[in-house]
């Protein structure tokens, strides 16, 4: 076991630093094979010289055992005896000998040793305890496996089998990587107060510790591998990471120590590199932690970019088949558009009733924008075969339905709107003339250009009286007019004075004209059959238009006004006693009773 040790520790370490060519002080150390020679070499051992004298016929003495060890050993360095020196008084004569080990002499008494060595068991005994029921007897006795016909050899002796023993253990030893653990005994009382300085001394140079620990400070504490070497710690360098060009690996290593600035603390072999002290190392690993780190870091944003790439690639290609497919989306709905609306020009609707295709979701704005330019080109269409005298009627319609549909129930726009109804035979056969002549003096009085609305109405005055007027609206003033006394002007409101018109949600003719001077005009305009509240809103708002001017129409019941300054309200009832409209007074205002049909 000693030698195993010097061959792993002593001897395999030297002769390691002489195979790579590393500078090296040879240190003495005591070489134990030939101690283990001469106790166990096969013909020549002290085993072996044993174990013929046991063999021997007849009777056999430890003092033959003696001399056959003087006769065969006399010539070896580390034995000796009183016979082959008598000078030695300390060995006693046919009785000692001494073998000269590494740590020191060991003297031997022969006494005993030829009946020691053949103290072996008989093979019945041993075949006894092999049958035994006892599994560790039978374990411990497998050479009792053998019947009394297959024993045919003599049994080996116990020097024999103990040397056996010791071969095994080192065969199987050297095939593994021993860690020695050195133990030293401080004293033989068992104290743990004492320590005994020879005792210790003599079991350290017994251990060969001294050897080990000289070969140890002599040597490197690291040695390794040029290629794993490089492999390790590269990226510390940056001629190394991370990989090289340089002419081999020692090289590489070489620049990389370099680097470092340890070049004083290694050697280069051939195919390792060695190191001498630990904090060398212990500086490459802390340097290589933190270079992981970073190397750590970087594969972290090279990969999180691969996938950032990976994504945008993704993307990108989704919203190209994406692109497309709107597009193929947008191309098929413009080619069904354009085939549904083909010949459009020549319908006698100009396509009103054509169906409009599903539009995709992205041009469903567009179509919007569509449907609007369809209907303002169908309504050019349309207004191409209206003669120009009838424009300003479709104009004014156009305006009554922009502010009253959906908000009043009759605006007339199915029959013909004549506007100057004072000036009509049909209206007023008694007082056209009359009222003609009125209209021309104030044509050339106030100098207007057009007459846009005249009609008997039922108004209220500011004495809260119900009368009889005429109103005339032209396209500069509003007039209200006594009709019973040749359409005198009674009272004169230029239209920038109007700020509003206000109208009942049913079928009565209820008309009240804001101004700004909070005297409101309140009137009902008399007819036989047409509802032409409608008609009188839309000539006022298209006029309204024309100037650029917005025109406020409100539409409720009851109807909110001012007379006078005093706000007042204006309701509508339906009595069927009511033979025509008419107001009456109320708490809150007027009511505008109106016939229940």
């Amino acid at each position: 076991l000693q030698q195993l040790f010097i061959q792993l520790v002593l001897k395999q370490e030297q002769e390691e630093y002489e195979r790579e060519g590393i500078p090296w002080k040879h240190i003495d150390y005591f070489n134990n094979q030939i101690i283990v020679d001469l106790v166990e070499q096969q013909h020549k051992g002290i085993i072996a010289i044993l174990d013929d004298a046991c063999m021997n016929v007849g009777k056999v003495t430890d003092e033959m055992f003696l001399d056959a060890l003087n006769n065969k050993l006399s010539k070896h360095a580390h034995f000796t005896s009183r016979k082959l020196c008598a000078t030695d008084k300390s060995l006693g004569f046919d009785h000692d000998f001494r073998i000269k080990h590494y740590a020191g002499n060991v003297v031997y008494s022969v006494v005993g040793f030829i009946d020691k060595n053949k103290d072996t068991l008989f093979q019945d005994f041993k075949r006894l305890l092999y049958n035994s029921s006892n599994p560790v007897f039978k374990n411990m006795w497998p050479e009792g496996k053998l019947s009394i016909t297959e024993v045919t050899k003599r049994p080996l002796t116990a020097g024999t089998l103990f040397k056996n023993s010791m071969i095994a253990l080192v065969e199987k030893l050297s095939s593994k990587e021993p860690y020695y653990v050195r133990c030293i005994k401080p004293n033989e009382v068992k104290s743990p107060l004492q320590f005994d300085m020879e005792r210790c001394k003599h079991q350290v140079a017994y251990l060969g510790l001294l050897e080990n620990v000289r070969v140890r400070r002599a040597g490197f504490a690291f040695r390794q591998n040029y290629e794993r070497f490089l492999l390790r710690y590269k990226m510390i360098s940056e001629i190394t990471w991370p990989n090289h060009d340089l002419p081999s690996d020692q090289v590489a290593v070489k620049k990389l120590v370099e680097y470092s600035g340890f070049q004083d603390d290694v050697a280069y072999g051939k195919t390792k590199i060695f190191i001498r002290t630990p904090r060398t190392l212990f500086t490459l690993e802390e340097r290589r932690t933190e270079m992981i780190k970073r190397i750590v870091l970087f594969l972290q944003k090279i990969w999180r970019g691969t996938l950032a790439r990976m994504r945008y690639k993704k993307t990108k290609a989704a919203l190209t088949i994406i692109s497309y497919y709107r597009r193929y989306k947008v191309k098929s709905y413009m080619k069904e558009l354009n085939n549904r609306f083909r010949g459009i020009k020549t319908m006698k609707d100009y396509g009103k009733n054509v169906k409009w295709p599903a539009p995709p979701k992205v041009l469903r704005k567009f179509e919007e924008g569509l449907h609007a330019i369809y209907n303002r080109w169908r309504a050019a269409q349309i207004i191409k075969a209206i003669p120009p005298a009838d424009l300003p009627q479709v104009r004014a319609k156009a305006a009554a339905v922009e502010m009253l549909k959906g908000k009043r129930a009759d605006i007339g726009l199915q029959r013909k709107w004549e506007g100057n109804y004072l000036a009509s035979t049909k209206d007023n056969p008694e007082a056209m003339n009359i009222f003609t002549t009125v209209a021309n003096e104030l044509m050339r009085k106030d100098k207007y250009m057009n007459t846009l609305f005249s009609s008997h109405v039922r108004k209220v005055n500011r004495f809260n009286k119900v009368q009889n007027r005429a109103i005339l609206l032209t396209d500069r003033h509003l007039y209200k007019m006594d009709s019973s006394h040749q359409y005198k002007v009674m009272r004169t409101i230029p239209l920038y004075n109007v700020t509003g018109v206000s109208v009942s949600s049913g079928k009565d003719q209820l008309v009240v004209f804001h101004s700004k001077d909070n005297n409101d005009l309140i009137a009902c305009l008399k007819t036989a059959t047409d509802s032409r509240v409608g008609e009188l809103v839309g000539v006022l708002a298209n006029h309204f238009k024309s100037e650029k001017r917005q025109l406020l129409v409100n539409v409720a019941n009851p109807v909110q006004c001012s007379m006078h300054g005093k706000k007042c309200a204006i309701s509508v009832e339906a009595r069927s006693s009511q033979t025509e409209p008419d107001f009456t007074k109320n708490r809150s205002g007027f009511i505008l009773c109106v016939p229940g049909n």
